[in-house]
Formats: C-alpha cells, sequence, structure tokens
C-alpha cells in the first residue's frame, strides 16, 4: 500500500502461491470493501486501502486534505460496507468533552446521578474536522484511542470491540484550525492524504453526478455491507501468523533509527512508531497473499505509517522540508536486507 500522494495502490491482490497465511474468506471479503467503496469514491485506492489495514490493525487512521476530496465520504462509504456500528462527531469549537466522552446526569426519578453514553461508545467513530475543535476537546479521545476504555468519575467504561476512530482534518494553514498536539497524533496508525483527483478521475466524478449519484443515500448507489467482525477477527489471528524475519525486523528498527538522526529531524520516530510499522507491514503482507513480510512492505507503508511521528526543525520547514521527503531520504539510505 502507498499513500495517495505518491502512487495508487495495486489492484486487490490475489494470493500468492505459498506461504500463504490462511483467512482467505476473511481476506476476500475485505477485497469485496475496498470494490464496494469505490462505488462511491473514485481514484483513492489507497486511501482506502489504508482504513482496511487500520481496522485489521485496531489502529486509528488520521485522514487530511483540503475541503472538498470526499474525507468524509470516504469514512462514510467505507462504515457501510460493514456489519459494525458507526457513529459521527462533527467537531466544532464549541463541541465539549463530554459531548464525546458521555457524562453522568441526574435523574430526579431516581434522585441518583446515571452515565449516559457518548458517541464514542461503538465500533467506527468518524471524527469529523477534529483539528476545528480545541486541544481540551480533542484530548477527550486519548483514553479512547490508547486504553479503549473511557474514565468519568473515576470509573473506568470499556468500549466495544473492534473501535477504530477515523479522523479527518483541514491542513493546518487553514483559518480556525487547532493543530493535534504530538501525544495525540501519535495514537494515529496511519496519516493519509487525501489528494485532489486526476483529471479523468474528477470526469468520472462528475459522470456519477450527472447520472443522479447522491453522497446522503449511499444505499442507492448500491453500496452494501459485506464483512462482519467475525471477518475482522479472523483476519486479525491471520494477520498475527506473519512471518517477520530477523533481518526484516532489524530493517524496520534502522528506517526508525534513521530518523531520530536527520539533520532536519526535532524529534524522530519513537518505539511506538517502530511497532505501528510492524504491524502495517504485516497487514500489508497478508493482505498481498504472503505468510511473510518483505522489505518492500515496510517501505510501502514507512510514509504513512511514520509521516505524523516526525517533528521538523524550525528551519528546515523554513526551506520547505517535509516528513516526507525525511523519510525519501531515509528510505532511499538505509541498507536494505537481501
Amino acid at each position: 500500500m502507498t499513500d495517495a500522494s505518491t502512487e495508487q495502490t495495486p489492484p486487490p491482490p490475489a494470493p500468492a502461491p505459498g506461504g500463504n497465511p490462511g483467512g482467505d474468506e476473511a481476506r476476500a471479503a475485505l477485497t469485496t470493501v475496498r470494490q464496494e467503496v469505490a462505488k462511491a469514491v473514485v481514484g483513492q485506492d489507497a486511501v482506502v486501502s489504508g482504513l482496511v489495514i487500520a481496522l485489521l490493525c485496531r489502529g486509528h487512521v488520521l485522514l487530511e486534505g483540503v475541503p472538498g476530496v470526499a474525507k468524509t465520504l470516504l469514512v462514510r462509504a467505507l462504515a457501510a460496507t460493514l456489519h459494525v456500528e458507526t457513529k459521527r462527531v462533527q467537531f466544532t469549537p464549541d463541541l465539549m468533552p463530554g459531548d464525546i466522552t458521555g457524562s453522568l446526569v441526574y435523574d430526579a426519578r431516581t434522585a441518583e446521578f446515571s452515565f449516559v453514553e457518548g458517541p464514542v461508545f461503538t465500533n467506527l467513530l468518524l471524527a469529523d474536522e477534529i483539528n476545528r475543535t480545541p486541544p481540551k476537546t480533542q484530548a477527550a479521545l486519548l483514553e479512547a484511542m490508547e486504553e479503549r476504555q473511557v474514565s468519568v468519575d473515576g470509573e473506568p467504561r470499556p468500549l466495544p470491540d473492534p473501535f477504530v476512530v477515523a479522523a479527518t482534518q483541514n491542513p493546518v494553514e487553514y483559518e480556525g484550525t487547532y493543530p493535534l498536539p504530538e501525544a495525540q497524533l501519535d495514537r494515529f496508525l496511519l496519516k493519509l492524504t487525501v489528494t485532489v483527483a486526476e483529471r479523468d478521475d474528477e470526469i468520472a466524478v462528475l459522470r456519477r453526478h450527472a447520472e443522479g449519484f447522491d453522497p446522503r443515500d449511499l444505499a442507492a448507489a448500491g453500496l452494501r455491507a459485506v464483512a462482519s467482525p467475525a471477518d475482522l477477527a479472523a483476519a486479525r489471528d491471520a494477520v498475527a501468523a506473519v512471518r517477520v524475519e530477523p533481518d526484516v525486523l532489524g530493517y524496520i528498527v534502522d528506517v526508525c533509527r534513521a530518523t531520530r538522526l536527520s539533520p532536519s529531524v526535532q524529534l524522530g520516530v519513537s518505539p511506538r512508531g517502530s511497532t505501528a510499522l510492524l504491524k502495517t507491514a504485516r497487514a500489508w503482507a497478508w493482505l498481498s497473499g504472503r505468510g511473510f513480510v518483505t522489505p518492500d512492505d515496510v517501505k510501502a507503508l514507512a510514509r504513512p505509517t511514520l509521516r505524523h511521528r516526525l517533528s521538523l526543525r524550525p528551519e528546515a520547514e523554513m526551506e520547505g522540508v517535509t516528513a516526507d521527503s525525511v523519510l525519501e531520504t531515509v528510505l532511499a539510505t538505509v541498507p536494505v536486507p537481501r
């Protein structure tokens, strides 16, 4: 899987001969998910693959792009293809933490406080425009994303399984945005860039709208639920069986350590980032029908898995250095195991 800002993801892969870790039915279901989402969203195959990988890894995903490139539609289309509960929260400047997590409410009939669950108690949470709400409310998701629970009045309340946050955000230079703190960014497994579609894809989008496509009515577009929690559980078990050789583990560590040594980087990838890269490379290897991880799997997932975990030096940013360009240099210089 490669990020949408570089090249497109290949078509849904056929299982490779030999070394297949199993879970063929689950793999077929998740491949069908990608095909179903394509009925609503054109030209974002790489991003859709990233969302599927997040589901496989029980990780959260951050979608960044300018307004109008179908970030919200992508997540809504994904939700329509899954037999799971989904909820949406529109993040606004006046949103309060309790609006997300839930809160204690006084019941006059019983003269007691009872807990009313917030929208975070779901399987797939669409956090729309997450960087349009102040840091206090953004932080309401920290415990939920890491511990998969919410603590209210000192009592931990577990969230459903699976629990995945799919958050959208506009680029930070846009008006009315509050940049996510590093600690929260690090809790996202992937950061995917949703770019403006190519000319042919944009023509296809207009053609669909001219033929009556309504993004608010995905059922009319033919989207159907094709994967269940059982499929996700079977897929995760199969991903856990994917083999990772010691030299590939060393390659993952070398890539992450190289980011810490880059002169353009103020804060490099942490060990949590290297663990995340292991997870995503494993998931992509399994989706590709292989029972082992290759260095190419690591390279393909390095940018979406690591780009949001780098903190650049101010002088480097002034010179036009980006996290992606640092990672390009790292991947080009770190020796690849044979």
